[in-house]
């Protein structure tokens, strides 16, 4: 069975919507985006990113995240982190695929990933996507948690972890980056 990564950028109040960007996402009138740019150090890619990348061979995104992913890399195919990966997106509205080697799922998602982790291949990454992250967790599907948090309070936004949500973790690694980000490292418990 295949891993299933979600790697998110967080704040210390657990939000982690537009860490990219001014206008990534004004969902709820969300105005601090791109709020992890003056915390961003090279290191994050070498020793965070870069052993991601190189545990997977297909990501797994919403239809939100996914537009803004295959808006950057699809053009770039040089700089495109997940150019060797098979890229899912789950969306009901997407009418053709916008990045490389890409499947869009329609219909019941859930059993489609659980299928997609139950095939053959390295493991699965998901970041941002917080509607699809939140539906993985509550069907049990997140075997992994990698999280940058990073030293803000935000106050509001969209949430890594929805309302209710339960789990038990067993932390695997811990790595403190110059400008203050912790990258934690949980596997399921």
């Amino acid at each position: 069975m295949r891993k299933l990564i979600v790697s998110e950028f967080v704040s210390l109040d657990g939000v982690m919507q537009a860490p990219g960007g001014e206008n990534e996402d004004t969902d709820g009138g969300f105005r601090h985006g791109g709020w992890t740019l003056p915390y961003w150090h090279d290191d994050i890619m070498a020793r965070h990113f870069t052993p991601l990348l190189e545990q997977v061979d297909a990501v797994l995104l919403g239809r939100r995240t996914y537009v803004g992913h295959a808006e950057a890399f699809e053009p770039d195919v040089a700089h495109d982190p997940y150019a060797t990966c098979a890229k899912y997106v789950v969306s009901r509205t997407l009418e053709k695929p916008l990045w490389r080697n890409t499947t869009i799922i329609r219909d019941d998602p859930i059993e489609a990933i659980k299928r997609l982790k139950a095939s053959a291949g390295k493991a699965i990454a998901t970041d941002g996507s917080s509607q699809l992250v939140h539906a993985l967790l509550e069907h049990d599907l997140v075997d992994e948690l990698h999280l940058l948090v990073y030293p803000i309070v935000l106050g509001s936004g969209k949430r890594v972890f929805a309302e209710g949500t339960t789990l038990r973790l067993k932390l695997t690694d811990t790595v403190a980056y110059p400008t203050g980000v912790v990258g934690l490292h949980y596997a399921r418990a």
